[in-house]
């Protein structure tokens, strides 16, 4: 099991467990996080951004140029905004904090 830490964006904690090999994205829609993901992952959409800890930041893949150019589309981007769909997770990634933006799009909660 891989323990993620969400903080939204009224601040509150969320905890969560996933499986190794899940992807952030789906871990946050499992525990009622804004996040919509459009694009069900293949990078066409900004609509999972989350803001990475500093702390955990450099302990993930670098991001790639698409992931880049997506997150150059969405709101309230910061220094350590990755993608949640492109995390995968893994035992070096249990403990895990990340925050849901203040602005984010998720259509499907109107």
């Amino acid at each position: 099991m891989v323990h993620v830490n969400f903080v939204t964006a009224k601040g509150e904690k969320v905890e969560a467990e996933a499986a190794e090999g899940d992807s952030l994205l789906k871990v946050a829609q499992a525990v009622g996080m804004p996040l919509e993901g459009t694009c069900e992952g293949q990078m066409a959409c900004s609509t999972c951004h989350v803001v990475v800890a500093p702390a955990w930041f450099g302990k993930l893949p670098i991001s790639s140029e698409d992931e880049e150019d997506m997150l150059d589309l969405a709101a309230d981007v910061q220094g350590t905004s990755r993608l949640s769909c492109q995390i995968v997770l893994d035992a070096p990634l249990d403990g895990l904090e990340v925050r849901i933006p203040s602005q984010v799009h998720d259509v499907q909660r109107g």
